[in-house]
């Protein structure tokens, strides 16, 4: 029992120690930080560049000494016969005699140091390992800005979600009354029964699309909870709003940023890639060069027809070597040649990509602007279209009441006005995605002004 009791306290503390890991409520810079060290693409990213230098130092440790040691035991279960002739002990000329030479068992152990002393493939390979390195950290770079963008986009989802069903739940709200007041209206004999159904359609409608958006607001949840690292069934609360997020998020400091495509990681991945191309190039040329390298040994041998290898009495017979070997490369045939010419190909494909790369980085570029510039415009207009269609609303409202009005006028402006308030809120969220869009573009935050 207490030992049932010690572990059930265990996990109740594991459990409360696990939840207040997980952040319940997030500002949105809040959750761009914290994706960056939680979310899992991320995390895979920041692996890469630690597999990246343990790579870069397996490739060094290629041309420093490497000491390897051997022991090897034989036990010759059958020895072998070997035939010689039987003059060489006074026998037969023409006669062979049959002997077995060495021993029955035999133990040698040996070491042997390795130390290249020049081999231009592996002068390639350091700087090639240098390369994959930055390579991998551009990654992590690129990796991080679409996790940014993400988190602001499910962010945004959410509010946009949020606000939504706050605005669907408002309407309702004065449909219901406006339904309540008109059947009255009718059951005294002053309206028709038309403008009743007429109201009953328009809050159908809403009633539709709010349970839509709260299905939909779930979703978004989840696809936050997934781009921060979270367990995707999290409960969250965002601390921002739609509003407050499009102030923060208007700032024409970004139009006036200069196109540099040189300082964009899709750039600096794409000049590694030449780089990495103009490396296979040296390799291919590398492998015409000699190579040179040196090895000294030693060890003992030990011999016996029994295994008393263990013994102190026991004897060993010590040896050692040490050489020089130098490996030069002469006719391949064209081997080396083509493979050469293939190499060049390939680094002069790099150097047009990287052009193309730079051309396509400077439209990016443009296209984010134009569409970052579009968006603060159209929600500046949009801004202005829900306070026309309030005002339009309102007075046909009172009209209708007022039974200067026919009820489909009324439905109309009401239609109108739900339609510019959903374009309002989708305004909002395009102003703070455009603006994500152009930062990753750019590879900056941009500062409001």
């Amino acid at each position: 029992m207490k030992k049932t009791l010690t572990l059930l306290i265990g996990f109740i503390i594991f459990q409360v120690g696990f939840s207040q890991d997980q952040p319940t409520s997030l500002s949105l810079q809040e959750a761009i930080d914290y994706a960056l060290e939680n979310n899992r693409t991320s995390i895979n990213a920041s692996r890469d560049i630690e597999a990246a230098k343990q790579q870069k130092w397996e490739t060094t440790a290629i041309g420093l000494p490497q000491v390897s040691a051997s022991i090897d035991y034989q036990n010759n279960l059958k020895q072998q016969v070997q035939l010689i002739p039987a003059e060489f002990f006074g026998g037969q000329p023409g006669e062979f005699a049959e002997v077995m030479f060495g021993t029955k068992q035999s133990m040698t152990a040996f070491a042997t140091l390795n130390q290249k002393l020049f081999d231009g493939s592996y002068l390639v390979g350091l700087q090639s390992a240098k390369v994959f390195l930055e390579i991998s950290k551009n990654a992590k770079t690129k990796t991080d800005l679409e996790v940014r963008k993400a988190v602001i986009e499910a962010y945004g989802n959410v509010l946009l979600a949020e606000e939504s069903i706050n605005i669907f739940k408002r309407n309702i709200d004065v449909l219901e009354k406006n339904i309540f007041e008109t059947q009255k209206i009718y059951e005294n004999g002053l309206g028709e029964e038309e403008s009743v159904e007429q109201l009953q359609i328009t809050l159908s409608g809403v009633k539709s699309n709010l349970n839509n958006v709260e299905r939909l607001k779930k979703l978004a949840y989840q696809m936050l909870n997934i781009n921060l690292g979270l367990d995707v069934q999290n409960t969250l609360v965002l601390t921002d709003n739609l509003e407050t997020l499009t102030d923060q998020n208007i700032s024409l400091a970004g139009l006036d940023t200069e196109n540099n495509p040189e300082s964009t990681i899709d750039y600096l991945i794409a000049l590694n890639d030449k780089k990495s191309k103009e490396l296979l190039v040296k390799l291919e040329k590398s492998k015409a060069l000699p190579t040179l390298s040196t090895f000294i040994n030693g060890g003992y041998s030990g011999y016996n027809e029994d295994f008393s290898f263990t013994k102190k009495n026991q004897p060993w017979f010590g040896s050692s070597l040490f050489g020089v070997s130098l490996d030069i490369p002469i006719f391949s045939s064209g081997m080396r040649s083509a493979s050469t010419q293939r190499a060049k190909i390939n680094l002069e494909k790099a150097e047009t990509d990287l052009t193309e790369t730079e051309q396509r980085i400077k439209l990016e570029i443009a296209s984010a602007k134009s569409d970052y510039q579009f968006a603060i415009e159209d929600y500046d207009n949009k801004r202005q279209n829900l306070a026309l269609a309030e005002r339009i609303e309102t007075k046909n409202q009172t009209k209708f009441f007022e039974g200067i009005g026919s009820s489909f006028e009324l439905r109309q402006a009401q239609t109108q006005l739900y339609t510019a308030q959903q374009e309002l809120l989708q305004a909002m969220l395009d102003v703070i995605n455009s603006k994500a869009t152009l930062e990753t573009v750019l590879n900056t935050p941009i500062n409001n002004s």
